[in-house]
C-alpha cells in the first residue's frame, strides 16, 4: 500500500525524509515502529496530497454556487417571460439565494487563496496580452461571468491573466494614438479587453432622456466582420416630384390597346464604415480594488463619456473620419429665421411644416428663454403661460427636449427637428478597454481607456420634394436671418 501510495506523485524533501525514516524503521524490524510508521505515512500524505485535499471541497462548493446561480435566474425568466414584477414570496426566495450565493463566494474566495498561494510556486506565467496561444478551459463550476462592471475593471487592472477575460490584439485601430504606447498592456501589438456583452449592452443601451439620436435611430448591430464598411440599399428619392416619392416609377394614364409605358425602380446605396472612438478615466487604485463600490462610478462615467461622444458626433459630425451628424447633412433642410438671436413662433410654424415624419423638435438651454418668450399677435405668451410650471413636454404637438448639444441660441440648429427613425448607426466592434499604473505610477491611480468603432449618417441625401413641389424632410434646422 505504501508503495503505491508515494508512487503516485513526486515527493517532496521533507516527505522523502519521512519515508526514509519509515523504511529505516521497517528494515530495523523495531516491535514499536507501527505506531510510529503510520504516523509518518499521515504526514506525508497530508504534505503532498494537501491541495487534493482541498480541491474536492472547491469543487462541490462551486458546483453549489452553480446550482444556485441557475435557481435565481430562472426565477427571474419565469417573471420576465410572464412581464411582471417577483411576487413577495419569490422575491424573499431570491434574496435568501442571494446571501446563499454570497456565502459561497467567500467560501470559494478563501480555498482559491489557499490553492492559488501553492501554485504560484511552480506557476509559470504568461503574458497577459498574448497569452503566449495557449487557451486554458474553466474548471467545472468556475465562474464564468463578472457580477459589474467594477469587477471586470478590478480584474483587467490587477489580475490581467483572469479567465474569464478575454483580450482582443489589435483592438486599437489607431497607430497615432499617443495614448496608446503608455496604455498598451505588453510589448505586442496595441489592445485591450473586450467588454463583457452584458455590460457592452448597459453601455450603448441608453434611454431617449440620457441620448437623444442612439435610441430613435435606425441601429445596425457589428455582424461577424464588425468594422467592415456596410452598404445598405434605399429607395432614391431624389429628383422631380411625384415620380421621386417612390424610386422613379412613372404612372400613366393609357388607353385601351395603348402602349405601356417603361419604367424602372431607382435605388441607391449607403456605405457606413465604424471609425473608432476612445476616452479615458483615472481613478485611484484603493477606489479600484473596492469594485463593490465602485461598480456604479465605473459604470455611469463610461456610460456617459459613450452617449456624450456619440450624440455630439450623431448630430454635429463632418462625416471625416467620424459619423456624418444632421446638422451637416445634405438632406437637412434650413429655415431662415425672421430675427437674429430670436426664436419666433412663425419659426417655429415654418419648421414644422417643412419637417417630415414622425419627430421631435430638440432645442439648445440657451433657447429655453426664446422659446418661453412666444407671443401671439396680441402679445400673449403661448408656450409658458406662468412661472408655476417648468418647459412644457411638446411643441406644436411634438415633443421637444433641451440638449446642451446643441449651438447656442442664434446659431445654426440651436432649434432642430427631426425623424430620427431616418438617421443610420453602424456599430461596430467594441467597447474595449485597456488600464495602465505607468502613467500615474506615483499617485496610485490608474489610467482606463475605453474605445470602441461607431458610424452613422442620415438615410436621405437631401429634402424631398412632394407632389405639388413643396420641399420637406426629416431633418429640419433654425437658421440664421435670410440676407
Amino acid at each position: 500500500m505504501s508503495t503505491q501510495l508515494f508512487a503516485a506523485r513526486p515527493l517532496g524533501i521533507a516527505a522523502l525524509l519521512t519515508l526514509s525514516l519509515v523504511v529505516a524503521l521497517v528494515a530495523i524490524g523495531t516491535a514499536h515502529a507501527s505506531p510510529l510508521v503510520e504516523h509518518a505515512v499521515h504526514v506525508a500524505s497530508a504534505h503532498d496530497w494537501g491541495g487534493a485535499l482541498l480541491a474536492s471541497p472547491l469543487v462541490a462548493l462551486r458546483a453549489s454556487r452553480v446550482e444556485l446561480q441557475k435557481k435565481m435566474e430562472a426565477l427571474t425568466e419565469a417573471s420576465e417571460a410572464e412581464d411582471r414584477d417577483l411576487t413577495e414570496d419569490e422575491e424573499r426566495d431570491f434574496q435568501s439565494m442571494r446571501e446563499q450565493r454570497a456565502a459561497l463566494d467567500k467560501r470559494i474566495a478563501r480555498l482559491e487563496e489557499l490553492n492559488a498561494g501553492a501554485a504560484t510556486l511552480t506557476e509559470t506565467r504568461l503574458a497577459a496580452a498574448r497569452g503566449g496561444g495557449v487557451i486554458h478551459p474553466p474548471a467545472p463550476g468556475a465562474r464564468r461571468e463578472f457580477e459589474s462592471m467594477g469587477e471586470f475593471m478590478a480584474a483587467v487592472r490587477f489580475n490581467p491573466n483572469d479567465q474569464r477575460l478575454n483580450y482582443v490584439e489589435n483592438a486599437a485601430a489607431n497607430e497615432g494614438d499617443p495614448a496608446s504606447a503608455e496604455l498598451r498592456m505588453d510589448d505586442g501589438a496595441s489592445g485591450g479587453f473586450a467588454i463583457p456583452p452584458e455590460f457592452r449592452n448597459t453601455l450603448l443601451q441608453v434611454n431617449p432622456q440620457e441620448a437623444i439620436i442612439r435610441p430613435r435611430a435606425q441601429v445596425l448591430q457589428p455582424g461577424s466582420a464588425p468594422d467592415a464598411a456596410v452598404t445598405v440599399t434605399a429607395l432614391d428619392q431624389s429628383g422631380a416630384a411625384p415620380g421621386n416619392m417612390f424610386g422613379g416609377v412613372e404612372v400613366k394614364w393609357i388607353g385601351e390597346g395603348d402602349e405601356k409605358p417603361e419604367t424602372s425602380l431607382a435605388l441607391r446605396e449607403i456605405t457606413l464604415t465604424p471609425h473608432e472612438v476612445a476616452g479615458t478615466i483615472t481613478v485611484t487604485d484603493k477606489l479600484l480594488r473596492n469594485w463593490q463600490g465602485s461598480a456604479a462610478f465605473i459604470e455611469t462615467q463610461l456610460r456617459g463619456a459613450v452617449r456624450q461622444s456619440e450624440d455630439f458626433a450623431f448630430l454635429r459630425g463632418d462625416g471625416i473620419k467620424k459619423p456624418l451628424g444632421l446638422l451637416n447633412a445634405g438632406a437637412t433642410y434650413k429655415v431662415k429665421r425672421v430675427q437674429a438671436n430670436r426664436i419666433t413662433y412663425d419659426d417655429v410654424l415654418e419648421m414644422s411644416a417643412r419637417g417630415y415624419g414622425n419627430g421631435v423638435f430638440v432645442y439648445s438651454r440657451s433657447a429655453l428663454p426664446a422659446l418661453s418668450k412666444m407671443t401671439d399677435p396680441e402679445g400673449h405668451y403661448i408656450w409658458t403661460q406662468s412661472a408655476r410650471e417648468g418647459e412644457p413636454s411638446t411643441l406644436l404637438g411634438r415633443p421637444a427636449i433641451m440638449s446642451d448639444r446643441n449651438p447656442l441660441l442664434g446659431q445654426f440648429g440651436d432649434l432642430w427637428y427631426g425623424d430620427l427613425s431616418m438617421y443610420l448607426i453602424k456599430d461596430g466592434s467594441g467597447p474595449f478597454v485597456a488600464a495602465s499604473e505607468h502613467v500615474l505610477f506615483k499617485q496610485n491611480k490608474t489610467v482606463i481607456k475605453i474605445f470602441w468603432n461607431v458610424d452613422g449618417s442620415p438615410w436621405l441625401r437631401k429634402p424631398l420634394t412632394l407632389e405639388n413641389g413643396y420641399e420637406v424632410s426629416p431633418f429640419v434646422a433654425l437658421d440664421v436671418p435670410g440676407i
